[in-house]
Order: structure tokens, then C-alpha cells, then sequence
């Protein structure tokens, strides 16, 4: 369903240029969940904008169902779409739900919008009494499901999820990754989940790519992950940064040869 290879991005010229992503090779199978890990500024969301159409300055190859990003082809928005880090920043403060939800069935020529609005606000736990309603009149969690409906008015085959999680109290997080679970196997999504948490990864996906200085260094599937048996040792540091604080950690007496 997804296809990389190659893909590298670049900002800025000369001297001053940046190369976010550099050679970056994946491949995810129709109905798979795939992560994407590694630390802030590692390449992560450069990689997701390429494939959903938001950055056009890249080389290399990539494809959403067959369909070539780089063609800019109309069929594309109807294939992949993409849900934001930041629920409070994604939605306009100005524009209700309906009028998020509707807006892309508007600009594609899709009619029957009001049952459509409703339907995927029921889908995503809301129901239609939050059709009306403005972006501050809802909670944090409440905004992230109104950004899941919005991704998939337009029946998508593949959701883009960069951080989706990462902007919401922790009690929130749980139902948020939950819900994407659900919908997966609902409406038989391909999943590609950014995230530097490897705990959602490991709940979330079946195999991850882990991204260092805009590189893939290394792929594994998610039970190599919960062995904790990973090849390389930039993902040990991962997998030892994310025990958080640990007291043995913190003494030394841990250490990976």
C-alpha cells in the first residue's frame, strides 16, 4: 500500500541546506500498521508531509496505492490523509465541526453531506449533537476525534498519524489509540503511526522502521521490540530512554554492550 525508496528531502541550498531525510527505503503491506521511531528532529514527520502531499520538494520514490505522489495526482487526497500532532492547532477557531467535516466532501464534489458528517462523528465516539459545535467548546480528546472524522470523510485507504497522541493528557491517550485500533479494522485502514513513545508503537503497529539523522538504521517487528532485542544501539538508547527515570539506569548498572 506504501512504498518508499530512496526518498531524501532537503531544505535550504548551498551551505545553509539541511537534509532532513536522507535514503530513506520502506515498504507497508494493505491493512498493516507501521510505526516510524527516533527522537525529535530525526526526519519522522518530514517523511509523512512527502506522502501526503505537503512537501514537493523531495527525489527518490513514493506511492500510496499504486498512485505516485510526485505526479500530484487527483486521486491522492482520496487515498491518504493525514491527522496532525496538535488537536488545538489543526482545527480552525472559527469554523464548526460541520463545516470541518463538510469542507472536503465540498471541495472533492461529494454530495449527501450531511448524513456523511454525521455518520463519521458517530464513528469516532461523538455523536451529531457535536456538529455545530466550535473548536473551543470541546476538550482536548474531543478535538483529536473531530480531526480523525475530518481524515476520513473522504474514505481514505491509509491514515498518516504524526504524534496523535502526543498533545493530550495521558488519560486521554489510551482512548484516542483505542479508537484508531477500532477504525483500522473497521474500514480496513494502512496505518503509518510517527511516534517517539515505543509503547504506543508497540500497542499500535506490527513492524517499525527506526529513523536517526533523517536515516533509517534499522527495521524489526513489534515482538523483537517487547523482547527488547534490537540490532542496533541507537535503538537500545531508545528503548533505555524510554523506561524513563530508572534507578539502575541512572547508576550505571545497566549497560549494553
Amino acid at each position: 500500500m506504501i512504498h518508499v525508496r530512496d526518498l531524501t528531502v532537503t531544505f535550504g541550498q548551498g551551505t545553509r541546506s539541511v537534509r532532513a531525510a536522507r535514503d530513506v527505503s520502506f515498504t507497508v503491506a494493505k491493512g498493516e500498521s507501521f510505526g516510524l521511531v527516533g527522537e525529535s528532529g530525526s526526519g519522522k514527520s518530514t517523511v509523512l508531509r512527502v506522502l501526503a502531499g505537503l512537501n514537493p520538494y523531495w527525489t527518490g520514490e513514493a506511492t500510496v496505492g499504486g498512485v505516485a505522489v510526485a505526479g500530484r495526482d487527483a486521486r491522492l487526497p482520496r487515498m491518504v490523509q493525514m491527522v496532525f500532532q496538535d488537536p488545538y492547532a489543526s482545527l480552525h477557531p472559527r469554523h464548526t465541526v460541520d463545516r470541518a467535516l463538510s469542507e472536503p466532501l465540498e471541495i472533492q464534489g461529494i454530495g449527501d453531506v450531511g448524513p456523511r458528517v454525521e455518520r463519521a462523528l458517530t464513528d469516532v465516539g461523538l455523536g451529531p449533537a457535536f456538529r455545530f459545535r466550535y473548536p473551543n467548546q470541546l476538550s482536548g480528546g474531543q478535538r483529536q476525534r473531530v480531526a480523525i472524522a475530518r481524515a476520513l470523510m473522504l474514505e481514505p485507504k491509509v491514515l498518516l498519524l504524526d504524534e496523535p497522541t502526543s498533545a493530550l493528557d495521558v488519560s486521554v491517550q489510551a482512548e484516542i489509540l483505542n479508537l484508531l485500533r477500532r477504525l483500522r479494522q473497521a474500514h480496513g485502514l494502512t496505518l503509518l503511526l510517527v511516534s517517539h513513545n515505543l509503547a504506543v508503537i508497540a500497542h499500535m503497529c506490527d513492524r517499525l522502521a527506526v529513523m536517526n539523522r533523517g536515516q533509517v538504521v534499522e527495521e524489526m517487528d513489534v515482538a523483537t521490540l517487547r523482547r527488547q532485542e534490537p540490532r542496533e544501539a541507537y535503538t537500545r538508547q531508545l528503548l533505555l530512554a524510554s523506561r524513563g527515570y530508572d534507578r539502575e539506569v541512572a547508576a550505571g548498572i545497566v549497560t549494553y554492550d
